[in-house]
């Protein structure tokens, strides 16, 4: 036994180590023999794990633990919780950050109007900054690497004629930071994605009525200056009605080839026992979406239509506009009603049919999700859709409008449809694509919409609720410990990323959280001096975190174990010192 170390029985010495730190239990297993002795008991480690983290027990361990000893030492070291580097080269709020696949560079995006490509070496440095203000934005608020990290998509406002604002986006050359293309993009918040190497994603908005519009999504070649007048550069994905104010936002591609062999497993027994608190609508089976559906308040003396007797919405929508002019129907509606209830209507029969067998069959399937928010039944975006992009639509071949429509066939469904009943701030996806994260803030629980340009008032308390995208089901309860203060119509998107083994999160509370992904737990709060916007893992060291806030600084942080790696390989000035002056002697 060590000297200095009193021999204690194991359960006293075990209820001692209840109450101490990671640190203290760590450091002292390090010193004691007799600790080390107790450490080898599993039972021993196994309520220590339980009982200091507070998780339930029917959690099983980690399926990539070797012992309960190491899931102690792995959530302790592991964390990238300290505090290595604070880069301050931006000079108003940082909105955004992303890595690169090799996680040799990360981007970030400010309200300065500019987007920065940084370093990751053993100290991170600045490599390049791009002003976008020559270009008419106003800032810069997204951006994204394409697969092979040779191209970056940066996502931004742009103040147009009259001061109406809308998005655009570029792409920048990774090998000489020259800007190759500028795309449109309304509404800005759409912010574009990649859907291959050279094909990106962006929106555009057509206004139908005041608060009907439709949202229309393009693919986009990246090389467009470039490209033979002969080849198409763009060319028409989807076009979707919107209801009540709401438009497609956020969107996000999901790769479906990839679900079968996923890095983590979410769904042990607990979570498959727990039941869903978001209604998950399969718009495929019309049963399935009735019974979903949440039941809409009684509307005020309104003469149903006709429609289940089998006449055509068109020749229904003629009824009513005749009852209300002949005054057989009285127009108790409001002007905004009447126009949903027209929309509704004209789409009934305009709409292509969602995709047959939404979820993937076949593991080796080239499919891949088109993943937005989007609502029906106020502007807040309060649900997740999902489309199917097929193989043949992943390229800007053929006619620039799209596949050739059928009268019937003006708008494009939605293959699913996930309601999450609150305003969704955030969207990430795991490293695998199997999983969706979605941070909302909750509306009251049977609160009735009534006027769309009035949502319901939302929660400061943020839920972070994770759907399987194999099954389309929430399979874990919603994580929590992040806060939001602003109301509706402030709002603003705070962006998470998920890693192999953790998800983080920024929040208006000033502070980032990690959270462990299989016990459900939070781990870590990192600290700011304002609104944290944005967090990124490394995607090759997922024990490397930085955020991003309004403080106008980013924060770089790692594990307490790579901080003592990396602190290893440094050069000791002391010793330098004593060769050098041992030289200067000889």
């Amino acid at each position: 036994m060590a000297a200095g170390c009193p021999r204690l029985p194991d359960t006293v010495l075990f209820e001692i180590f209840l109450y101490l730190d990671h640190a203290d239990v760590l450091s002292v297993g390090l010193v004691c023999q007799q600790w080390r002795a107790v450490a080898r008991d599993e039972f021993l480690w196994k309520e220590l794990f339980y009982r200091y983290y507070r998780v339930s027990r029917d959690v099983p361990r980690h399926p990539g633990a070797v012992s309960w000893y190491d899931e102690f030492q792995r959530l302790y070291d592991t964390i990238p919780c300290v505090e290595v580097q604070a880069l301050k080269e931006h000079n108003d709020q940082v909105l955004h950050l992303s890595f690169s696949h090799s996680g040799c560079l990360f981007a970030s995006c400010s309200k300065d109007c500019t987007v920065k490509i940084w370093s990751n070496e053993l100290d991170i440095s600045l490599q390049h900054s791009s002003n976008m203000r020559p270009y008419n934005w106003s800032y810069t608020q997204f951006s994204q690497f394409n697969s092979d990290d040779s191209l970056l998509l940066v996502s931004g406002v742009f103040v147009g004629p009259h001061n109406s604002s809308s998005g655009e986006i570029a792409v920048i050359s990774m090998e000489n930071f020259t800007l190759l293309s500028r795309v449109r993009n309304k509404p800005y918040d759409v912010f574009g994605c990649w859907l291959n190497e050279t094909n990106l994603i962006s929106g555009n908005l057509h206004r139908i009525g005041r608060i009907t519009s439709c949202s229309v999504l393009w693919l986009n070649n990246a090389f467009q200056g470039i490209e033979s007048e002969n080849v198409n550069v763009v060319k028409r994905l989807f076009k979707i009605q919107n209801l009540n104010a709401s438009t497609i936002r956020t969107v996000m591609v999901a790769d479906c080839s990839r679900y079968d062999s996923p890095d983590l497993l979410l769904d042990y027994e607990e979570q498959l026992a727990a039941s869903s608190t978001c209604p998950v609508f399969d718009l495929g089976s019309d049963s399935e979406e009735e019974e979903a559906k949440p039941k809409p308040p009684p509307e005020p003396a309104v003469q149903e239509l006709p429609d289940a007797g089998g006449v055509p919405a068109e020749h229904g929508l003629q009824q009513l506009f005749d009852g209300i002019i002949e005054g057989r129907v009285r127009p108790a509606m409001t002007e905004t009603e009447l126009e949903t209830k027209v929309a509704e209507l004209f789409v009934r029969n305009r709409t292509k049919p969602p995709e047959p067998n939404l979820l993937p069959t076949d593991s080796n399937s080239k499919t891949k999700y088109l993943i937005f928010t989007t609502g029906c039944l106020t502007y807040s975006p309060h649900q997740i859709g999902i489309k199917r992009i097929l193989p043949h639509q992943m390229t800007t071949a053929g006619p620039v409008l799209g596949e050739e429509r059928r009268s019937d066939e003006f708008f494009d469904s939605l293959d699913h449809v996930i309601d999450i009943h609150g305003h969704i701030i955030g969207m990430g996806l795991s490293p695998d694509h199997r999983y969706l994260y979605v941070n909302s803030r909750a509306w009251p629980r049977d609160c009735v919409i009534s006027d769309p340009m009035q949502p319901p008032p939302i929660a400061e308390e943020i839920d972070l609720h994770v759907f399987d995208l194999k099954t389309m089901k929430e399979v874990k309860r919603a994580l929590r410990a992040h806060r939001a203060y602003t109301p509706n119509e402030e709002c603003f998107f705070i962006f998470l990323d998920v890693s192999r083994d953790f998800v983080a999160s920024g929040a208006e509370d000033r502070h980032g959280y990690i959270w462990d992904r299989h016990y459900n737990i939070c781990l870590a709060k990192l600290q700011h001096d304002n609104v944290v916007n944005s967090v990124a893992f490394s995607p090759v060291e997922q024990e490397l975190l930085l955020t991003a806030s309004d403080d106008t600084t980013i924060k770089v942080w790692r594990s307490p174990r790579a901080v003592r790696v990396r602190q290893a390989r440094r050069p000791r000035p002391r010793k330098l010192l004593f060769s050098w002056l041992l030289n200067q002697k000889s």
